[in-house]
C-alpha cells in the first residue's frame, strides 16, 4: 500500500509533468463517479499538493481533483496519451499530447472532483497535522497525545491525530524512539514524546528521500531503495541493537512489529 512517503514521491514526480497543462478530456473506466470527465475537461492544472495520503490536484475555477490511492493505486504522467496501458482506470488527456494516468489493479482507488474550499475544510476537520509540515510541532504532538488513552501505535495510526502515518513507518518510528507500541500514549513523559516526535519526522524524511529515487508503484521499488527496515516484517529476526528476536502482535486488526527489549 502506498504510505505517506510513497504518496509524496508520486506527487513530486507528477508535479513537473502536469502543472500548467490543461485537461482536454478524460476517459473514466473505474474509480470515479459519473460526471467526473465533464467536470475536469477544459480546466488547467494549477498545482499538485498532498495532505497525509490524499493527493490534491488543484484545477482552475476553484475545484480540486481529490485522489486517494488506497491499497494498489498509482498516479503518473506519460509523454503520449496514446500509449496508455490496458490496466489504466482513468486517463486524463492533456493539451500537450501527454497524459495523466491512474492505474489500480484492484480498483480500490478513489477520485472525485470537489469544490476546493469545501474539500479543504473537510480535510482540516478530519485529519491531524501532516508530519512533514510546520504544523507538526513537538508541542502540538504532545497536546494531542495528552488527550488520548490509545496505545502508542494505534494513536500514530489514527488519521485524526497524525495525518498520513501508516503501519510500516509507525512501527519504525516507535522503534527509533524506543517506545513500546502497547504503552498508552498519554503516559509517555515529555522527553519521550519529544523523542517520538523527532523519530516520526526523521523516519518519514528518510523514507521520502528513498521513495523519490526508487518508488515505481505499490509494493514496487527500484534498486535505489535505501530506507532501512529495522522491525517491520521481521518477526523472529534479531534486533540490530540487542539481538532479541523481533515480536509481532495484532493491534487494531493490523500487525505490529517491535523489539521487546529495546522498546519499553
Amino acid at each position: 500500500m502506498p504510505e505517506l512517503p510513497e504518496v509524496e514521491a508520486v506527487c513530486r514526480k507528477l508535479r513537473p509533468a502536469v502543472v500548467d497543462r490543461k485537461i482536454v478530456s478524460a476517459d473514466i473506466r473505474r474509480c470515479a463517479p459519473v460526471g467526473t470527465a465533464e467536470r475536469v475537461s477544459g480546466r488547467s492544472i494549477l498545482a499538485v499538493a498532498r495532505v497525509g495520503k490524499h493527493i490534491l490536484i488543484r484545477l482552475s475555477a476553484a475545484v480540486t481533483l481529490h485522489v486517494h490511492l488506497r491499497m494498489s493505486g498509482n498516479l503518473f504522467a506519460i509523454p503520449d496519451h496514446r500509449f496508455c496501458g490496458a490496466s489504466a482506470r482513468i486517463l486524463f488527456r492533456l493539451n500537450d499530447g501527454s497524459g495523466m494516468v491512474l492505474e489500480d489493479p484492484r480498483a480500490l482507488a478513489r477520485v472525485e472532483v470537489c469544490e476546493t474550499a469545501e474539500l479543504d475544510r473537510a480535510l482540516s476537520a478530519a485529519a491531524g497535522p501532516d508530519p512533514l509540515t510546520p504544523a507538526f510541532t513537538a508541542a502540538a504532538f504532545a497536546g494531542l497525545a495528552r488527550a488520548s488513552r490509545q496505545p502508542a501505535k494505534l494513536f500514530l495510526m489514527d488519521q485524526r491525530r497524525v495525518s498520513g502515518l501508516g503501519n510500516i513507518y509507525a512501527a519504525e518510528a516507535l522503534y527509533r524512539a524506543r517506545v513500546d507500541p502497547r504503552k498508552p500514549i498519554q503516559r509517555l513523559t515529555k522527553p519521550r514524546l519529544d523523542r517520538l516526535h523527532s523519530a516520526i519526522v526523521s523516519v518519514l524524511s528518510d523514507a521520502v528521500q528513498s521513495a523519490v529515487s526508487a518508488y515505481a508503484g505499490p509494493g514496487e521499488f527500484l534498486e535505489a531503495e535505501s530506507f532501512p527496515i529495522h522491525v517491520y516484517g521481521r518477526e523472529g529476526e534479531p534486533c540490530a541493537v540487542c539481538r532479541t528476536p523481533i515480536r509481532r502482535i495484532s493491534q487494531g486488526g493490523r500487525s505490529t512489529y517491535f523489539c521487546p527489549a529495546c522498546q519499553r
